[in-house]
């Protein structure tokens, strides 16, 4: 096999997507399996994804006044327990230590797999007044959830990357309002900068957050059908700042307890952003959030490879000043073998470079998704490859709306879910009653749940009679298969 028939994806995204999908992610170079069964390490270029995501939200988050902290990676016994429902909610997936090198530890540790019962104590102790409200405290961090599932990169591991964000306020109203903020901050990375659709909802009642009062989600289709929980944003009510005592003086010297928030955003959206967008190719990923954004591939003979070169390096030192660029000057590589690689690791933009180009005063652009390209003139370059990347970031948002509009569906008797999810996949809207054991049904037939509700019971008209078990309806569910 040639070096440059090793490049390729041999796998196919429409027929085989889960090997499709783990061979992008160690062929494009952004994660390997670790020793350890559910758990990755994650490569520079995998990586470099996760800090151009992180570059985004943290500067959302620090305009809208969030400070980052960071809190220890245990979490006592008793701190744990002190929330009954998270006990119960995490209990089965969390890890534990009870040694200290030859030592028994005199409380066992929870290695955290959210930190909800560490931060909430301390902002119980740095709250008295009303005028110390509110506090916004989020950390980037990892967290282990000890699950026995298949490792799938960046969707499914044991440890895994994410932001968690804890916040206290005077009442619900200022609670709430934080939910929803995040919430958006949520929907504007995947629509604006991950170019992915969402459809924003609450989560139902049944499978809300352990303690939460109301979890909102924003919802990612993948081009396979099955649905991606894209980021969530709990209200938590009082049930926390009762647990831990988060209680102020308010203006009347009265004492209240505070209302608290928490909103979390994993690597899972690197996953989705992988899924949604790369192809039999390898790697496709929009311009900002590619760890290079333009690749320069010079194109010579013996006799033009000083004025290619030269060329070449003048634009590296243009477009290097607002870009992510790579000039791919090897000499022990034909043009034909970097234009697959690049293409494999998903650098958006290619600009080729040969003597015509030179001679002429222009440049080659070749667009990553669709291989577009036009020639055009050196004099205003940099304002070009913008317009050029913007086009490129249309297309993908393009293309995966275009996914997520032909997918959503309805039904309004059980037979037609299960109908329309096996025929089609994708999100079926019916009519519901809100009791849990009518989703059972569908869960036990084809691994499928409800992965959403409106936001607003009022915002959707729905159906008379629940779709599974004909009593009234409350609200309409949004059925899928997940990730």
């Amino acid at each position: 096999m040639s070096e440059q028939q090793e490049l390729g994806i041999t796998e196919s995204k429409e027929y085989a997507t889960g090997e499709w999908y783990a061979e992008v992610i160690q062929k494009a170079e952004l994660a390997d399996y670790a020793p350890m069964g559910g758990f990755i390490v994650t490569r520079p270029r995998g990586y470099a994804l996760w800090e151009n995501l992180q570059s985004h939200l943290d500067s959302w988050f620090k305009d809208t006044g969030v400070t980052n902290a960071y809190f220890p990676v245990f979490i006592p016994e008793s701190y744990l327990e002190k929330e009954k429902d998270i006990v119960e909610g995490f209990d089965p997936e969390v890890a534990w230590v009870t040694k200290g090198g030859y030592d028994e530890l005199e409380e066992p540790l929870a290695v955290r797999p959210t930190s909800e019962s560490i931060i909430t104590p301390f902002l119980a102790q740095w709250t008295r007044s009303h005028r110390d409200l509110p506090h916004r405290v989020n950390q980037w961090c990892s967290v282990v959830r000890w699950e026995a599932t298949e490792t799938k990169p960046f969707f499914r591991t044991k440890e895994f990357l994410w932001q968690e964000g804890h916040t206290a306020h005077e009442d619900e109203d200022g609670a709430w309002d934080e939910t929803m903020t995040r919430l958006s901050q949520y929907e504007r990375l995947y629509e604006d900068v991950l170019a992915i659709p969402v459809l924003k909802g609450r989560k139902p009642a049944h499978d809300k957050f352990p303690g939460a009062h109301t979890t909102t989600t924003v919802e990612a289709l993948m081009p396979d059908g099955k649905s991606v929980q894209g980021g969530t944003s709990h209200y938590l009510g009082t049930s926390f700042a009762e647990a831990y005592d988060v209680t102020y003086v308010d203006e009347d010297e009265e004492e209240q307890t505070a209302h608290t928030t928490s909103w979390g955003l994993s690597w899972r959206a690197l996953g989705a952003l992988i899924m949604t967008h790369s192809d039999d190719q390898g790697l496709v990923v929009p311009p900002a959030m590619a760890p290079t954004q333009v690749v320069i591939v010079p194109i010579w003979q013996e006799d033009t490879k000083d004025d290619v070169l030269e060329y070449a390096q003048d634009l590296e030192a243009e477009l290097g000043d607002r870009y992510r660029v790579k000039l791919d000057d090897r000499d022990e590589r034909n043009p034909g073998f970097k234009f697959n690689e690049w293409e494999l690791k998903g650098v958006p933009l290619r600009v080729e470079v040969g003597p015509n180009e030179v001679e002429d005063e222009e440049v080659t652009l070749n667009h990553r998704p669709d291989g577009e390209s036009e020639t055009v003139d050196r004099e205003g370059l940099v304002e070009t490859v913008d317009d050029h990347l913007d086009a490129i970031f249309a297309k993908l948002k393009a293309r995966a709306e275009e996914n997520l509009e032909e997918n959503v569906r309805e039904a309004e008797s059980r037979e037609e879910i299960l109908g329309t999810l096996g025929q089609h996949k994708g999100y079926v809207k019916a009519p519901w009653c809100g009791d849990e054991a009518c989703e059972e049904p569908i869960k036990d037939a084809m691994a499928a749940e409800i992965v959403m509700v409106p936001l607003d019971r009022d915002a959707e008209p729905i159906g008379d009679e629940c779709a599974i078990c004909g009593a009234d309806a409350e609200e309409t569910a949004y059925f899928a298969k997940s990730y």
